[in-house]
């Protein structure tokens, strides 16, 4: 394979992947985090200051991924 070839395919899985996996991610998060907070609504504050965190933190994960494949598709 060419060289160019295998840069749009490596963008292409860094994409694919870095963007399933956060949302993946994010679905579990906020089905658990409502679980939680279902089965204890006094807790409701501590479980959704984690779930925010949480999230923030799998939304960086996909941010990144944007911003490799953007610097591999650009950068020479």
């Amino acid at each position: 394979m060419e060289p160019e070839v295998m840069k749009l395919l490596a963008i292409a899985i860094i994409m694919g992947v870095g963007t399933i996996a956060p949302a993946i991610a994010i679905a579990m998060i906020g089905s658990k985090s409502a679980e939680a907070i279902g089965r204890n609504p006094e807790a409701a504050p501590k479980v959704q200051t984690a779930m925010i965190l949480a999230l923030a933190f799998a939304e960086v994960i996909a941010i990144l991924c944007l911003l490799t494949s953007l610097i591999l598709k650009f950068i020479e």
